[in-house]
């Protein structure tokens, strides 16, 4: 115990954050606000490969890198959400200051890392070709996307442990030394964009050798960090080792995240399959959207992963009165930040779109999905909130069962069934707020009859 409390208050500033003392509001708001600036960063981060390849490249290019959403997190989500189980191990122990039991939580998170990216790396490279294959990807942007995948799975180990690391930091309440490294990477990575793109003209193969490079030293930043002085994140190399009950949590906690993450990715390649058979245009207008789209998930993704770490440590300090509290200030403000952007995309998006296509018909596509899809971002708000909370909590298999069903099953069988019978592109797109809606009524319900005390 005194070690944890050592390390918070001698020399380190806040970089350990205790959440379960103080104000609610203003402890939550400002563990938060580092997170969603990295947030707004890791968009800008992708934003700034879009815009160089829509500017710089042809169609295909930018149609190429715009299937990377899908695809990429097709695999990466599965080990960022055991990432993310590992942290809400770790929040767990800070918050009970248990010395011990934190250690070997944050050196088993970081070996595992290790083995996710090697994992990882091999089913990228394997399976990403074939894949493409399977998403009615058009001829015309094969070639393209085929070049971007093996880069970026080539290097894709610089991204999981990147989450690795920041996972550990942020369970001990540091989220601003991980938004310093993004700062640093996000210039990095826009200043190869231009060189690698622009410059060299290798089209979309520069944008992923100049996310590789960059996400790369992110992680070396944070690992630095973390082997000097991570506080009580700190890794000490002769400490690393495996322990079997440590894993055993680490995976309880984040397989069903991790499942929940790669199994609604893949209902999304279902989704994107269909979008691929409106052709390129389609692929570009429905990929420049979701750039801008992700500017709305900021707010939203930002409170989840702050809720998560808030409730799991309040819940090991045996305080569940405040998480409860907690919990209901973060879902409001998660809800009403993406509704206002959401208004603001509905209002806006033919304008916007223009950052990134300036193609009369791929704009077209990009704003029917838009304004089909904008104003339904409180009931996305609310699901994710609500599944940050139950992180917290330990029932991630909630949110788990939850999302398979409404975000994968429902709408896999919605577009498929849908767009048989009305083809046109807006029953698509229509599949996510029908969805969403869907979810969040599963989550009130849960939410309202759940015993906090009874954390799993």
């Amino acid at each position: 115990m005194g070690l944890v409390r050592k390390r918070a208050g001698a020399g380190s500033g806040k970089k350990d954050g205790n959440l379960t003392e103080g104000p609610i509001g203003r402890g939550l708001f400002r563990f938060m606000i580092p997170i969603f600036l990295g947030q707004l960063l890791q968009q800008l981060y992708n934003m700034a490969d879009a815009w160089v390849v829509g500017n710089f490249a042809s169609n295909d290019a930018f149609a190429a890198v715009s299937l990377s959403s899908n695809v990429n997190m097709s695999v990466i989500t599965f080990f960022a959400g055991i990432a993310v189980g590992g942290g809400v191990v770790i929040s767990k122990y800070f918050g009970a200051q248990d010395e011990e039991k934190l250690r070997c939580a944050v050196h088993t998170n970081f070996l595992l890392g290790i083995v996710f990216s090697v994992f990882a790396t091999l089913i990228g490279l394997l399976f990403v070709p074939i894949l493409l294959g399977w998403l009615n990807t058009p001829d015309s942007v094969m070639v393209e996307a085929r070049l971007y995948f093996g880069i970026y799975f080539a290097g894709v180990s610089t991204v999981i442990m990147y989450n690795i690391c920041m996972n550990i930091m942020r369970a001990v309440g540091d989220s601003v030394h991980p938004l310093y490294y993004l700062i640093f990477s996000s210039i990095v990575n826009m200043i190869l964009d231009l060189i690698f793109v622009a410059g060299f003209q290798w089209s979309a193969a520069g944008a992923a050798v100049a996310t590789v490079i960059a996400q790369g030293l992110s992680v070396l930043l944070c690992m630095i960090r973390m082997v000097k002085d991570g506080g009580a994140a700190t890794i000490h190399f002769k400490e690393l080792r495996f322990n079997g009950s440590m894993i055993r949590q680490v995976i309880t906690q984040g397989l069903p995240t991790g499942l929940q993450n790669s199994v609604i990715s893949v209902g999304n390649l279902v989704v994107q399959s269909n979008i691929n058979t409106f052709g390129a245009f389609a692929i570009s207008g429905q990929g420049a959207f979701a750039k801008l789209e992700g500017i709305a998930f900021l707010p939203i993704m930002s409170m989840s992963m702050a809720l998560t770490t808030f409730v799991s440590q309040n819940l090991g300090a045996g305080k569940a009165d405040r998480a409860k509290k907690g919990s209901v200030m973060g879902v409001a403000f998660g809800m009403a930040m993406a509704e206002l952007v959401g208004i603001c995309l509905f209002i806006w998006v033919p304008i916007l779109l223009r950052i990134f296509v300036d193609v009369p018909e791929a704009i077209e596509f990009g704003t029917i999905h838009g304004r089909t899809v904008a104003l339904f971002f409180f009931l996305l708000a609310f699901s994710n909130c609500a599944t940050g909370v139950l992180r917290g909590v330990g029932k991630s298999i909630v949110p788990m069962f939850t999302m398979l069903i409404c975000w994968c099953g429902i709408r896999v069988l919605y577009v498929t069934i849908a767009i048989r019978i009305i083809p046109v592109f807006r029953t698509i797109s229509s599949a996510y707020p029908l969805t969403w809606t869907l979810s969040s009524i599963i989550f009130i319900v849960f939410l309202l009859r759940m015993d906090w005390d009874a954390r799993v």
